[in-house]
């Protein structure tokens, strides 16, 4: 719904009819990240995703996701790519770190090649708190990733 008369407004989209969707799943925390896998997938499908344009690709653990997802945005073959995985708060610093690099890495993937990147890595204290996000955030991640797509393509159009 456009908020203004005189200004051309790009409305958020997602549908995913079309789009070529890339996934980048940490196997460490595997429980959590297949769980953030099911949702997203789930979300993608229902939202017009086929099966057949999505990629799934594993990493063993959250610092070496933004490699894969670099490596994938720079074969162009993707619309939007996600990456999803848990960093679970322990006894040591090793959290912040880990946190903190896949954090910026998977922002600089983006910036860096123009390919939206929608960050499903969730953090979190306890295993618990992790388990009881999974679900949610994985959709929305999904959501992100459709809606960034659509986004780029619709400025696209309309910048030219």
């Amino acid at each position: 719904m456009a908020r203004y008369d005189n200004i051309l407004e790009v409305e958020p989209d997602l549908d995913g009819t079309e789009l070529r969707i890339g996934i980048v799943m940490s196997r460490f925390n595997a429980n959590v990240s297949e769980g953030l896998l099911g949702a997203c997938t789930a979300e993608l499908v229902k939202r017009g995703v086929q099966e057949s344009g999505m990629l799934l690709v594993t990493v063993p653990g959250a610092l070496e996701i933004p490699l894969a997802l670099q490596r994938m945005a720079l074969t162009d073959q993707f619309d939007a790519l996600v990456a999803l995985g848990a960093v679970i708060r322990g006894d040591t610093y090793h959290f912040e770190v880990v946190a903190n690099q896949s954090a910026s890495g998977v922002a600089a993937v983006q910036l860096d090649t123009g390919i939206p990147v929608a960050n499903g890595i969730l953090t979190a204290d306890t295993d618990d708190q992790a388990l009881a996000r999974m679900s949610q955030k994985g959709a929305e991640v999904a959501q992100v990733a459709l809606e960034m797509a659509n986004l780029l393509r619709e400025l696209d159009e309309v910048t030219q």
